[in-house]
């Protein structure tokens, strides 16, 4: 691909979504800039006001091979199921039983960070290889394949 992709999640809470996606995917929530501390710092030297330093957050990859996940504070809640949504390979390379169990440990993980599970599909050969549907803690689905 020719450019760099970012996503970017409509939320209520941009910092607690960015620490459930930082922990569910192995990445890191971005630091501060240069010279600060912590993002608050950095905002208070901004001149963010406190109500507002939850605005925004982003979550990523260390290694610089993934896109940017970048949460963004929005007033209205989530209304209806996702068009897009992320599918986090979670058992790539395995088949079968042995892949739906992998899944269902990666699942289990996620409910215990805030993600709650929404439905299993079944291997169904040739093409799907069984998947598990699930909601991050604001209600947007993804996959784990």
């Amino acid at each position: 691909m020719a450019r760099d992709v970012q996503v970017t999640f409509d939320c209520a809470d941009p910092a607690a979504l960015a620490a459930f996606w930082a922990e569910a995917l192995g990445a890191a929530v971005q630091a501060p800039p240069p010279g600060y501390a912590s993002w608050d710092e950095a905002l208070e030297a901004f001149g963010v006001p406190p109500e507002r330093r939850n605005d925004a957050s982003a979550v990523v990859d260390p290694d610089g091979r993934a896109p940017r996940l970048f949460f963004q504070r929005v007033p209205e809640g989530k209304q209806v199921k996702n068009r897009v949504h992320l599918d986090v390979r979670a058992a790539p390379g395995l088949s079968g039983e042995e892949r739906m169990a992998a899944l269902e440990a990666e699942a289990e993980r996620l409910v215990a960070l805030g993600a709650r599970r929404l439905e299993r599909h079944e291997p169904s050969p040739p093409l799907d290889a069984g998947h598990v549907v699930m909601a991050d803690p604001e209600g947007n689905e993804f996959c784990l394949d």
